[in-house]
């Protein structure tokens, strides 16, 4: 599912998140869109939310960074064939960065929270459609695709909150 999570952070991380969101904001305006800029503030919400929160040590920028690079990563940012793209070196350049840097936190991150490639969960919004992992579900074990299974189980699935809507009734 698209992230849906909260931007709230407790009062002891809210300078650290707003000085981060500051930086993938002003990225994201500059090189991507409010999508990314969106899915970029939720992940840094919920590492600011985290016990204790990573994001008090290192820089910001490294921080800002390595969250934008692992959005593009689950996003497929660095894939020419998609829009927006841009390589990576380019990304943590514009953040003052290594790109070892970035790829080395996006890669903390991501395994800190079990992110994956195409992980529903951090899929841009205009790209749900397109994923298919959001799609799948198990109907008496065995995995389907939700968009071919009968309407019953499409709203069932939806009530869980196993799919982001019911197939033909996308939200706009």
């Amino acid at each position: 599912m698209s992230v849906k999570g909260s931007e709230s952070v407790p009062k002891t991380m809210r300078e650290r998140y707003d000085e981060i969101i500051a930086l993938t904001d002003a990225f994201c305006a500059e090189h991507l869109n409010e999508e990314y800029a969106g899915v970029c503030r939720q992940m840094a919400a919920k590492l600011g939310r985290k016990r204790p929160s990573p994001l008090t040590r290192g820089w910001a920028k490294s921080w800002a960074a390595a969250i934008a690079y692992a959005v593009g990563r689950v996003n497929f940012l660095f894939d020419k064939s998609q829009e927006p793209h841009m390589k990576p070196t380019d990304l943590a350049g514009w953040f003052g960065v290594a790109q070892s840097t970035a790829s080395n936190k996006a890669s903390q991150i991501m395994d800190m929270f079990g992110i994956w490639l195409m992980d529903p969960e951090w899929t841009l919004p205009s790209r749900l459609d397109d994923n298919p992992m959001v799609w799948m579900i198990a109907v008496d074990g065995i995995v389907v695709d939700a968009r071919w299974v009968s309407r019953e189980i499409q709203e069932i699935a939806y009530e869980k909150g196993l799919i982001p809507y019911i197939p033909g009734e996308k939200p706009e």
